[in-house]
């Protein structure tokens, strides 16, 4: 099949630092999409446009004219640790993966079939309150114990790379709200719940785009970057969606404040907890947008950050 990288996907990795094997797995996409749709046997139907900014999806069926998705991940997107999450889930809260075993040599190419769902209906397209209780309790599903021995990124390992980042920042004005973001990272890892209760598989990069309409339940998530620890961190990422509509609202900084209080209490979450990692969450996108010239994307990013 001809086969071009999406536009969208080839911009997104140029806004990060290059690295070989990035590089190379892009120069190669063309060739590993073609063999990983022939080891799986399978029929292109088309490519996903514009498609992720991490990721190539096709759109495919399977010997036995199964609709599915094959999604192929540059390596330091951590194809690995998101197979095995959707693997861990087994279809509970987020889409099944469809090759989850060793026949098709699952994972070697670090392609990932996966149960097809309505990519064009995600929960952003129901009123708020409604998107917002469906999104939080698909959240919710996804939060269970981590395998024995997993090799998950944990949250304190994740962010710490982040906070490096983070204060490397040369822009001035952003000084205080990075410092305050960084305060709140330390203070939350300090006083972390302890044991298993407080480290759960986690999605990792949640939001209602993420939850897609499916077939066998109304709602499922896609697209994990998991990580272990605290759910919490988990719902920070929802607390600022829709953002655009927050900051063009009078009223943005208490419906924010409102919104971190109700997702708490729908899932038994502490909110100051919550608000914690919202801020550092919020911070680190907008430093991040910054580093890689997405100035509009920052200065929303950072103007809901403090109203944290």
């Amino acid at each position: 099949m001809a086969f071009e990288p999406p536009p969208r996907l080839v911009r997104a990795l140029g806004e990060t630092p290059r690295d070989t094997a990035t590089d190379d797995w892009l120069h190669r996409l063309p060739e590993l999409v073609r063999d990983a749709v022939a080891r799986r046997e399978l029929t292109v139907e088309r490519v996903q446009v514009p498609g992720g900014r991490s990721s190539v999806v096709l759109l495919v069926r399977t010997r036995e004219d199964t609709p599915a998705v094959l999604k192929l991940v540059p390596p330091r997107s951590r194809p690995d640790s998101e197979r095995a999450a959707m693997a861990h889930w087994g279809g509970l809260g987020a889409a099944r993966l469809l090759d989850a075993g060793s026949g098709a040599g699952a994972g070697a190419d670090g392609a990932l079939l996966v149960e097809r769902l309505h990519r064009d209906v995600s929960v952003r397209s129901l009123p708020e309150a409604k998107s917002m209780l469906e999104a939080a309790g698909t959240l919710r599903r996804l939060w269970v114990p981590p395998p024995s021995e997993h090799r998950f990124e944990t949250v304190a390992e994740r962010t710490g790379r982040q906070a490096d980042a983070m204060a490397a920042c040369p822009e001035p004005d952003v000084g205080p709200l990075v410092d305050a973001a960084l305060a709140a990272r330390d203070e939350l890892l300090a006083s972390a719940p302890a044991g298993a209760d407080g480290a759960v598989l986690l999605h990792g990069t949640f939001r209602q785009s993420k939850v897609l309409a499916a077939e066998r339940v109304p709602w499922l998530a896609v697209g994990p970057d998991p990580v272990v620890g605290e759910p919490a961190f988990d719902l920070a990422r929802l607390v600022r969606d829709r953002v655009e509509d927050l900051i063009a609202t009078p009223s943005g900084a208490g419906v924010t404040r409102r919104r971190v209080k109700r997702l708490a209490e729908s899932l038994e979450v502490d909110p100051e907890r919550l608000r914690g990692w919202a801020l550092f969450r919020a911070v680190e996108s907008g430093v991040r947008a910054l580093r890689v010239g997405r100035a509009q994307d920052a200065e929303l990013l950072l103007e809901f950050a403090g109203w944290l």
